[in-house]
């Protein structure tokens, strides 16, 4: 004891011979300390006098005996634990109560461990892997198949199609003609180069081609109105000697009756009902 030492500092009792606590380099006789200085047990409410050891986590105290697993009362002195709604809880009841489930192995993720999560889901970093050559996926660009996830390489090797116009890798999506796989801004009109995915188009020796560009360069001129004859979705038409016409433009040149399925007579470029010709 040093001689400034020798009174507590607060009640100013004589400290010889007498246990007294440092604080501030101050000495208190054990009772003036732990009335001034003890912190609350956050377990048992009493305070933590100055010869029990104070457990302190995130501003809270507690008694050695008290430090214990809210569920199970295990001890947690020198253990692993991790906190739940202000609740301190061991490793084993964290993980039964709130740790999640591996979406590979179904075991749970412990607390403290690296957590992958993909899709709403889960998984160990060692099970989340690429399926066909099991290195760790972690962060990379990845595909899934069938619930099962590849790196961008392994699935390019097993699964991939190659575009039939850019000879590229279709990683999505995708556009099949003639049972060959296509980009979708890769499947364009022959002739206008314009997207044609979801749009209605002519196909002409193997290549497809937009109504407008399929009808300028190919489609036949109806005799009558002149316009070009697609057939596009099952439209009628009528041919005879060379000469073709919209079934709606086929009709008598003089009377205007439709010579759709009936008889008919031809007079230079024009064609008759059986009533018109004779006349």
């Amino acid at each position: 004891m040093t001689r400034g030492h020798t009174d507590c500092h607060y009640c100013l009792q004589s400290l010889r011979g007498r246990k007294y606590a440092l604080r501030e380099e101050n000495a208190y006789c054990v009772t003036c300390y732990d009335s001034l200085f003890a912190n609350p047990c956050e377990e048992c409410k009493q305070p933590i006098e100055c010869d029990s050891k104070d457990l302190a986590y995130k501003g809270r105290h507690w008694h050695e005996g008290c430090f214990k697993c809210a569920k199970c009362s295990r001890s947690l002195v020198e253990k692993p634990f991790a906190a739940k709604d202000e609740l301190l809880l061991c490793t084993e009841c964290y993980s039964d109560e709130y740790s999640s489930k591996c979406f590979h192995c179904q075991k749970t993720i412990m607390p403290g461990s690296r957590k992958m999560e993909f899709k709403g889901s889960s998984w160990h970093e060692s099970c989340f892997v690429c399926q066909y050559c099991r290195q760790p996926l972690g962060t990379k660009p990845l595909i899934t198949k069938d619930n099962e996830n590849y790196c961008v390489p392994c699935f390019e090797k097993q699964f991939a199609h190659y575009c039939y116009s850019c000879k590229k890798v279709i990683t999505s999506g995708g556009v099949t003609y003639h049972d060959q796989p296509w980009h979708k801004e890769c499947f364009v009109c022959a002739g206008c180069k314009t997207q044609l995915s979801g749009q209605r188009f002519i196909s002409k020796d193997e290549y497809p081609y937009c109504v407008d560009c399929f009808s300028k360069l190919y489609a036949k001129k109806c005799a009558a109105c002149k316009k070009p004859i697609t057939a596009l979705g099952g439209a009628k038409f009528v041919s005879f000697e060379e000469r073709q016409w919209h079934g709606e433009c086929f009709n008598c040149a003089k009377c205007s009756v439709s010579l759709v399925g009936q008889r008919f007579l031809t007079r230079q470029d024009d064609v008759l009902c059986h009533e018109c010709g004779p006349a």
